[in-house]
């Protein structure tokens, strides 16, 4: 067996051994102690800290201005801007009533509105003294008011005030700057909105395109079947319910990918109904994939462009194949078709929107992944008269504030 050591104290430690412990506890402290002087010195001179500081409560109150000024996001809002200005209190107000106050005196609170009544009729900056501020607490610190005016779109929309002992040339810009600073808050929130808005339209749009045609023609595959193949009719009849069910569909304008394809398979069960042995399909998927969120309705009308426009009009069998592979941080969608092509100037005019004979929607999709993703993330189709199409676009397989509907 192998032979236990014994334990050493401190106490035994001859006295030389004491030392040289000593000299390194004290290294030690010295290094720590100069980590921590560096760290201080991290960012240079006082203003490059206070630079950074302010940088730094600028961003905590913009998160709570991301939907503009509602109660709420005003009131989380507020303690980041009074310490952005440093006064005893803040205020802010718009047309209709007092959204926050954060401070001392809360007591005055009653009063912002008719204090920030000139300022959201005129738009001018006002400095109110202790005539108009000043409460009859003699110990309250709230004496002067400096009110400027909060404008997105060329329109007074609120008032931020500052509240204090006194006020000072220095306060008033500084209280102009940070409404300033709201104002751009407020008009990114209203451009989110509008994007938001934006976006809901086209979907509208495509929801209200599905093709009277395609549901004419699965009618009548339907039909046929319901004499000769009773069975094969009952599951067309359901596919097609669960189809238009999934497209019509009130809810988020995003959904999954397997929740997508699911759908295009159902679309495709229906076509392959009609054109027979003449379709061929073939669907390769990562699984990693499958829960990545992508704008609803977002790859079935490139199927849907496939089937009508490159093999409805082909002779003999055609093949439309679906991929979906993992790309990294993205997700990539192709949709690729061996039928007659289009003229790629045809389909450049679509994505640009110069041109009525988007029929189904390869311009809608192209211009919501824009709007969603950016510019970069768009339709790429390669294209030529005989040569098939091939669509390609990529999502970001995490992105912030996308979400699939529940």
């Amino acid at each position: 067996l192998p032979r236990c050591r014994p334990r050493t104290r401190l106490a035994d430690v001859p006295p030389l051994a004491n030392h040289g412990l000593s000299a390194i506890i004290a290294l030690a402290l010295a290094w720590v102690m100069a980590r921590a002087v560096r760290r201080r010195h991290e960012f240079g001179s006082p203003v490059d800290r206070a630079t950074y500081a302010t940088l730094h409560t600028a961003s905590l109150a913009s998160q709570h201005l991301r939907d503009g000024l509602t109660p709420k996001g005003a009131s989380r809002a507020a303690k980041h801007l009074r310490a952005m200005l440093g006064t005893q209190a803040i205020a802010l107000c718009d047309n209709a009533s007092t959204l926050a106050w954060d401070g001392k005196g809360s007591h005055h609170r009653e009063q912002v509105w008719r204090h920030a009544s000139e300022v959201l009729a005129s738009g001018r900056t006002v400095v109110l003294d202790a005539r108009d501020v000043a409460c009859g607490d003699p110990n309250c610190e709230i004496r002067t008011a400096i009110l400027a005016p909060v404008i997105s779109e060329d329109r007074i929309v609120a008032a931020l005030a500052a509240y204090g002992p006194s006020a000072s040339a220095g306060l008033a810009r500084a209280t102009e700057e940070v409404a300033v600073w709201v104002s751009t808050q407020v008009e990114l929130a209203e451009l989110g909105r509008q994007r938001t808005r934006a976006v809901e339209a086209e979907l509208r749009a495509l929801r209200a395109q599905i093709s009277p045609h395609f549901i004419f023609n699965s009618l009548a595959a339907i039909a046929s079947f319901v004499r000769t193949d009773p069975d094969r009719a009952r599951e067309l009849l359901l596919e097609f319910a669960d189809f238009t069910r999934y497209s019509l569909r009130r809810g988020g304008a995003y959904t999954t990918l397997a929740e997508e394809l699911g759908n295009i398979e159902r679309y495709l069960a229906l076509e392959q109904a009609r054109f027979g042995d003449r379709l061929q399909i073939s669907l390769l998927v990562a699984p990693e994939v499958l829960s990545v969120a992508v704008p609803f309705l977002a790859i079935q009308p490139l199927v849907e462009n496939a089937v009508r426009h490159g093999l409805e009009s082909k002779e003999g069998v055609g093949h439309v194949s679906i991929t979906a592979r993992d790309d990294g941080t993205e997700a990539e969608i192709v949709v690729e078709d061996d039928g007659i092509g289009s003229d790629p100037d045809v389909v450049r005019a679509v994505l640009a929107g110069e041109s009525r004979e988007d029929s189904v929607g390869l311009g809608n999709v192209d211009a919501r992944l824009r709007q969603v993703y950016g510019d970069d993330h768009g339709l790429v189709v390669e294209t030529a008269p005989g040569a098939g199409t091939k669509v390609t676009f990529r999502v970001p397989k995490f992105a912030p504030g996308i979400r699939p509907s529940s």
